[in-house]
């Protein structure tokens, strides 16, 4: 599966520079490449990721989730989602797995990452947990 070059770059502005809060990824089986579906704003909530992400379709996702420490340190982690509903096309779900790992390592930077099947998988207080 090829990697659109418009997935690294956006890639490298949501890490290095912060312009965005997060990229949604999908697959266009048709170009066999994967392609950014969607960028959010800096100031875009989680909420607005998880509601980018279709009830029935895989996707792939990074979001740069902003906290402070206990010890009262800002700290950012990126995190990689992937997306794998449960009601999405077997087929899909086959290409999504087998593409996964290659793309992930094209993302050099991501730290934590989640695989979730249904909204609960990937819900606010698990990724606050995984970040620490």
């Amino acid at each position: 599966m090829a990697v659109n070059d418009e997935c690294k770059t956006k890639f490298l502005e949501l890490k290095a520079k912060r312009n965005y809060r997060f990229i949604v990824f999908k697959i266009e089986e048709n170009l066999q490449q994967i392609v950014v579906e969607k960028v959010g704003a800096p100031k875009d909530s989680y909420e607005k990721l998880c509601s980018s992400l279709p009830s029935d379709e895989c996707r792939y996702a990074v979001y740069d989730f902003d906290f402070t420490t206990d010890e009262n340190c800002q700290k950012s982690k990126i995190f990689f989602i992937a997306w794998s509903p449960d009601t999405s096309r077997v087929r899909s779900k086959m290409l999504y797995a087998s593409s996964k790992d290659r793309f992930r390592r094209e993302l050099d930077g991501v730290q934590v990452e989640l695989q979730a099947t249904d909204p609960s998988e990937m819900s606010f207080d698990i990724v606050k947990e995984r970040a620490f």
